[in-house]
């Protein structure tokens, strides 16, 4: 038997109905004896000329109207109001955008010849419609750049595809490299529409024939004009004074400190000088490209840190049985209130300006002061460098060594992928750069830097 909230009045008198009654109150109705209720309804199509029944022919398309678009373009002509299968391109994986989900495509009405019969408008009773026509895609170029969407398009220099329309991603947008004993990934992120970070991994040999591993991270400031040429100029500059200077068997600590100086130097260059500002003026560049900056040297038993800005570098050795480490202090407000004592570590990090810069490379930088910091690990280890777009979803020492998979020595491009997808998996809200170095303890009795 139906149950009564089914059924919300008498069939016979119309009168309310209690839950549970099995006879009307007011006239005796038998409820039980209600057949049940019809199926429901099929959803209606929108404007459609009438209700569509259960085993009723379907409407003919050209009868249905679709409600005019309200906006209009920059010619005040008014918008077309496209259909769900209208829509132009294809969808980011390359594949045709569909209707709803759920949706049935009705068969597109065959051509006919003027005065000819038209066949029967319902779909089921229509024969096959021919497949539309496919305008050839002529063959891309040897040598030019595939459409990542259509896989089938030449991509112009705007950066979209003569094919389909595509945007493609930038070059930066995501990046990785190996080499050897060191790997690099950077990613645009979630949250920005550019990527601002940087990096430059190389590998040289000292004047005794040893290799020297060498790994650049920097971070474009983006409240600062033209972050990601600042540093894309600044990884670039320091890693080739890196390899100038290596084999001819400078320390690798003064090595770096050079680097960062070439660094800040290129950075510079890129300013433009403010009309009528004085000479040693800081503010003579108003809002100059800038960039924050931490490099590694791996050099015959010596690990070699530089940095200005807030990129950082952690060392986690392989065992995990000895204490990872922090080797970078960042040049931001929060590092200056726990270095004062005024703030914990914790309540620093918490404030909304924990993480403006103190220092920088750039031309309105008031001084440049590279920090630089050599140390002698007792055991095999894993270096990592990355901007802040990493360590704000693992700032600890401890965190960053739980995020590095076990096997980053073996595996640095595995690692520094793991590391990157960590953070997206995080959030994302910055750009986010890493390079893995391990690091080798050399044989006993091996000569050191």
């Amino acid at each position: 038997m139906p149950e009564s909230a089914e059924l919300p009045t008498c069939p016979g008198c119309e009168e309310p109905l209690e839950s549970g009654d099995r006879f009307c109150g007011a006239c005796g109705y038998d409820l039980s004896a209600v057949p049940p209720r019809p199926a429901d309804q099929p959803t209606l199509v929108m404007n459609a000329p009438g209700p569509v029944r259960p085993g009723g022919p379907a409407p003919d398309p050209a009868d249905m109207r679709w409600p005019a678009a309200a906006g209009r373009d920059s010619s005040a002509a008014p918008a077309p109001a496209l259909l769900p299968e209208e829509l132009p391109g294809p969808d980011s994986a390359g594949g045709r955008l569909s209707a709803r989900p759920g949706d049935f495509e009705l068969p597109a009405p065959r051509a006919t010849a003027p005065g000819a019969a038209q066949g029967p408008s319902d779909p089921r009773t229509a024969g096959p419609a021919p497949a539309a026509p496919v305008a050839p895609t002529a063959p891309v170029p040897a040598g030019a750049k595939l459409c990542v969407a259509c896989r089938a398009g030449r991509v112009d220099t705007d950066g979209y595809c003569e094919n389909c329309g595509h945007a493609q991603p930038r070059e930066r947008d995501h990046v990785e490299q190996e080499l050897g004993a060191v790997a690099a990934v950077s990613d645009r992120g979630l949250r920005h529409h550019r990527n601002e970070d940087a990096f430059a991994v190389s590998c040289a040999a000292l004047p005794d024939g040893t290799p020297a591993v060498v790994a650049v991270v920097c971070d474009g400031v983006s409240s600062a004009t033209r972050p990601d040429e600042a540093s894309a100029a600044a990884a670039s500059s320091a890693n080739e004074s890196l390899l100038e200077s290596l084999p001819r068997g400078t320390h690798p600590q003064q090595a770096m400190h050079e680097a960062i100086v070439v660094a800040a130097e290129a950075v510079n260059s890129l300013a433009p000088v403010a009309a009528g500002a004085l000479d040693g003026d800081p503010h003579r560049h108003r809002n100059a490209p800038a960039c924050t900056i931490v490099g590694a040297v791996v050099a015959s038993g010596l690990l070699v840190i530089g940095w200005i800005g807030d990129s950082r570098a952690y060392w986690v050795p392989d065992d995990r049985q000895g204490p990872p480490a922090r080797l970078t202090e960042d040049d931001s407000w929060a590092a200056q209130m726990v270095a004062a004592g005024l703030m914990s570590e914790a309540e620093a990090y918490a404030d909304e300006r924990a993480h403006a810069i103190t220092g920088w490379l750039g031309a309105d930088a008031y001084e440049l002061e590279p920090h630089t910091a050599s140390f002698k690990p007792d055991r095999p280890g894993v270096v990592v460098v990355c901007t802040d777009g990493l360590w704000n979803y693992a700032e600890g020492a401890d965190e960053m060594a739980r995020a590095l998979p076990a096997d980053a020595a073996r595996r640095p491009l595995h690692a520094a992928q793991v590391l990157v997808g960590h953070a997206l998996d995080g959030g994302g809200h910055d750009n986010v750069t890493v390079a893995v170095l391990p690091f080798a303890v050399p044989p006993q009795g091996a000569g050191s830097a």
